[in-house]
């Protein structure tokens, strides 16, 4: 019995040794932080301006009639609205872009991106944006059309398929517009990582390097794909950074992403999001265009220059409803953390992994419940730190939730 309690207590004091400290944010950390959340009332703000502008100027109704006389054909004219519409938007956010995404990085140390090539991304990316948006904005009109009692829900539900098509031809058609994916270089590094995904149960895994140090100094990696396009990406500043047994649990988490099914969930959750917003827009949109339709230039929400409308009402439901979606991301989030623990069993690797994230990214280890509701799609680090010292099952004998899907290492 006591040599039971000496080893019990000599255990206790090596995982009290081995804990890893949570360190206090930086002072330029804190200032990012701060600034973050100005940019993202102004983004969230402007979010609403832009298409309440287009909309009380009639600027809405204009552009779909120039559209009409250019297209003549109902799809080909929704098409260049799509077209015109996300052209207009993007000039004129682009002066806030501008800074979010070139000035501010710059002036925190966490851009290499030269003008020409910030330009020439934002310039794609309106593309992109604009030629997706021209594929898919006649979905809700069709069904407006068709079912004008019911649209809201037919709409909201194919976002599902819209969604998952999207997860998987963005690897391979999107992403390699922006940056260059390749092999990892790190032979060694590369079988251990595929080694896991084996233990994990993940068939023909594949892991991209992608070069983003000539754009950032940050470091992620990231999930993405489905089904045959499914992979694992690490960015080279990553790989650089973070020693190979934190790499290892990165990619481990991101594996548990894959194999509990959290994109599908995910999905099902925004859908269902987007249906409660479009049922609001279709309870609200009569009363308002009936107000002003003299204004709107439209007195039908059938009326394709009703789309700032749909816009600014969605906007408004989703700011309400968005802190359920980042719930459920971050008991995602958590849910992989505990995934990469169970099948590494590495918790020192896991809480300096965060500490580091912390470190290389300007995060705040606990920001708050504000910004936890309307902007935490991942727990706080300083949270992830705490359960990656102290989740421990295996050594204590309690259940593990995942290990019955863990093949046994070759």
């Amino acid at each position: 019995m006591q040599l039971r309690i000496i080893q019990a207590d000599t255990a206790a004091q090596a995982r009290t040794a081995d804990t890893v400290a949570v360190p206090e944010p930086s002072a330029l950390a804190v200032r990012y932080q701060r600034s973050g959340n100005v940019l993202w009332a102004v983004s969230t703000a402007l979010g609403l301006l832009i298409p309440a502008i287009l909309l009380f100027t009639g600027l809405s109704a204009r552009v779909r009639q120039l559209a009409q006389r250019i297209g003549r054909r109902w799809l080909l004219m929704v098409a260049l609205y799509a077209l015109l519409f996300t052209l207009i938007t993007a000039l004129l956010t682009l002066p806030l872009a501008y800074y979010e995404e070139f000035l501010r990085q710059h002036a925190y140390g966490l851009s290499n991106q030269s003008f020409g090539r910030w330009l020439g991304e934002w310039l794609k990316g309106v593309a992109v944006s604009a030629v997706g948006l021209s594929l898919v904005l006649w979905i809700p009109y069709l069904l407006l059309r068709r079912s004008p009692k019911r649209w809201w829900l037919y709409a909201g539900l194919a976002t599902i398929p819209i969604a998952t098509m999207v997860l998987v031809i963005t690897p391979i058609w999107v992403d390699p517009l922006f940056n260059h994916f390749g092999p990892m270089k790190d032979k060694a590094l590369e079988a251990r990582i595929l080694s896991l995904a084996q233990r994990a149960g993940i068939e023909g895994s594949r892991v991209y390097e992608v070069d983003k140090s000539m754009d950032t100094r940050t470091v992620n990696a990231y999930v993405t794909g489905l089904g045959g396009t499914k992979r694992i990406v690490l960015w080279d500043t990553i790989l650089a950074r973070l020693e190979p047994d934190q790499i290892l649990f990165v990619t481990a988490h991101e594996m548990g992403h894959f194999v509990l099914g959290h994109t599908l969930i995910f999905i099902i959750g925004a859908a269902a999001l987007i249906t409660a917003s479009l049922y609001v827009v279709h309870r609200v949109a009569g009363r308002l265009i009936a107000r002003f339709s003299r204004r709107f230039g439209f007195d039908q929400l059938s009326d394709l220059a009703s789309f700032p409308l749909l816009m600014l009402l969605g906007s408004i439901v989703s700011l309400a409803l968005i802190p359920l979606l980042l719930a459920l991301s971050r008991y995602q989030e958590h849910e992989a953390d505990r995934f990469a623990l169970e099948i590494t069993r590495d918790n020192r690797a896991a809480a300096t992994t965060f500490v580091r994230l912390q470190e290389e990214n300007l995060a705040i280890p606990r920001p708050g419940p504000l910004y936890t509701l309307w902007r935490g799609s991942h727990p706080a680090l300083g949270d992830r730190v705490d359960f990656a010292n102290h989740y421990r099952p295996w050594e204590t004998k309690e259940r593990m939730r995942y290990d019955h899907l863990f093949r046994p290492a070759k």
